[in-house]
């Protein structure tokens, strides 16, 4: 696709996943049909439901929650790429990123049920297993050698902006912003050769308000932060991001956290890692783990901080990562 071209049309396509909406902007020729995309970006978004899904009673991930310690279970594509992806930035991260805390997901009332304080307890008081430590994969198989309920929120929404990327990449459009729920990743420059502008939202829970700007190329986004999401107990109001440690959201996380990477999930469980690790522990672990990140947190007066951390969020915030593959 030209990037000079002046009769390019803009094409602005969107669908419900994952109970928010997935975008997809892109720019082609006067008479591209865009309708068999939107098909294809629809599909794309619903195979990643359809396995990940903990609302699903039957998708493959509940299915595999469900299965015997100990027996092999045959895995759809999609979920072998994410549990394999979620076990090794989990060893990454020692820990700071596990996907085996659905049980405390659901005991704190961010599942499909209110919190329960006997479930919470349960939590809380278990031996906690991170699932990079009991959960075996091997070609397309999965196991668990302890019990473990997992739970993929903190980067199934990266992976389904990944297949969306993946999915215009398949029908020949190489320049397009993607999205889920604030999830973004940009493939190549738009039609005036510059790269696309992402706004990093304030993070503010009475309304939605740039922090700062940047500009991606071939590059993803994510977010996590302690401001949209969260359950009020005993008159307190709790984050939705999970301590592993502890089983229980955590007490004094950063406002939010905004990594860059060259994919989405990437980007959507390092977000979640660096979280769960704080502010000034968790920027030691994104330089020790060559990442780029933003850290905001709260001063006394209520303003905001920023912490930046790697080349990409210092100055101008412009990012280039990897391009996207077929």
């Amino acid at each position: 696709m030209s990037k000079m071209s002046t009769d390019l049309i803009r094409h602005a396509l969107n669908g419900p996943t994952m109970g928010t909406r997935w975008s997809a902007l892109f720019f082609a020729p006067d008479g591209f049909d865009p309708a068999p995309v939107r098909v294809a970006l629809q599909a794309a978004v619903d195979a990643v439901d359809d396995q990940m899904s903990t609302w699903k009673p039957d998708s493959d991930l509940m299915r595999l929650n469900a299965a015997p310690v100990g027996a092999w279970q045959k895995l759809p594509q999609d979920l072998a790429r994410v549990l394999a992806l979620g076990l090794a930035i989990g060893r990454a991260s020692e820990g700071a990123f596990d996907i085996g805390q659905g049980d405390a997901v659901c005991a704190w009332g961010f599942g499909v049920s209110a919190a329960d304080p006997l479930a919470i307890r349960t939590a809380m008081q278990a031996t906690r297993h991170l699932a990079h430590e009991v959960l075996e994969l091997d070609a397309g198989r999965v196991r668990k050698t302890a019990p473990v309920t997992l739970d993929l929120n903190g980067i199934a929404k990266g992976y389904g902006v990944d297949r969306l990327a993946e999915t215009l990449f398949a029908h020949g459009i190489r320049d397009a912003l993607v999205g889920i729920d604030g999830e973004m990743r940009a493939m190549g420059l738009r039609p005036d050769g510059h790269p696309w502008t992402i706004a990093v939202e304030r993070p503010d829970r009475n309304r939605r308000a740039p922090h700062s700007i940047l500009t991606l190329q071939d590059a993803a986004v994510a977010t996590s932060g302690n401001y949209r999401h969260w359950v009020t107990v005993n008159s307190r109001q709790l984050s939705h991001t999970i301590d592993p440690a502890r089983g229980a959201p955590l007490l004094s996380p950063p406002a939010s956290v905004t990594v860059i990477a060259p994919t989405c999930a990437e980007a959507d469980a390092w977000a979640t890692a660096l979280m769960v690790r704080g502010a000034e522990a968790g920027a030691m672990l994104a330089e020790k783990s060559c990442l780029d990140a933003l850290f905001l947190t709260r001063d006394d007066a209520g303003g905001t901080k920023a912490l930046p951390v790697g080349r990409l969020f210092s100055g101008t915030l412009a990012a280039t990562a990897g391009a996207v593959e077929g």
